[in-house]
């Protein structure tokens, strides 16, 4: 089990630490979303590569039930259409999981001008998802809470 105070890192680091290509890639992909750093990107990969691993490993076993909990998860997290499948799930991208971050959400519902304003508004404390105050950029948004997001008690009106 190892040692409980060297805990591993749950995001794993590129093979080829000097590919000029997935560098473009990833800084469009940081200018588009407005991440701070590069470990939040890793993090959204991290959590695709997790949800295909289950999807390929769900295909194989034809567990029905467990297939039908993955799905639940990913079209609660509106990632995907309710009447999708396993290859729906293997089709996602990148783009799809960081457009769930409530940074992106907030900017794209005209709450704030830009993605660092809405960045800024998160961290600060003024946002309130239901009834919990996040202060997380890259808290995943499910489908239920988007419409519940609140600005310092105000409520948020639909574009």
């Amino acid at each position: 089990m190892g040692d409980p105070k060297q805990s591993r890192s749950r995001i794993e680091s590129p093979l080829k630490a000097w590919d000029s290509k997935r560098i473009e890639r990833e800084n469009a992909l940081l200018k588009e979303f407005g991440l701070r750093r590069k470990q939040e990107l890793r993090r959204a990969e991290s959590i695709l590569r997790g949800l295909r691993r289950q999807a390929r490993e769900l295909g194989a076993s034809k567990d029905e039930r467990q297939q039908k909990q993955l799905l639940a998860r990913v079209s609660r997290l509106n990632l995907m259409k309710e009447s999708g499948g396993l290859d729906d799930v293997l089709g996602l991208s990148v783009n799809d999981v960081l457009s769930r971050r409530l940074q992106t959400i907030i900017h794209r519902k005209g709450i704030a001008n830009t993605l660092k304003q809405s960045r800024q508004l998160i961290t600060h404390g003024h946002v309130v998802v239901g009834n919990r105050r996040i202060v997380w950029p890259s808290f995943l948004v499910s489908k239920d809470l988007e419409e519940q997001i609140k600005i310092k008690g105000v409520e948020v009106q639909k574009k």
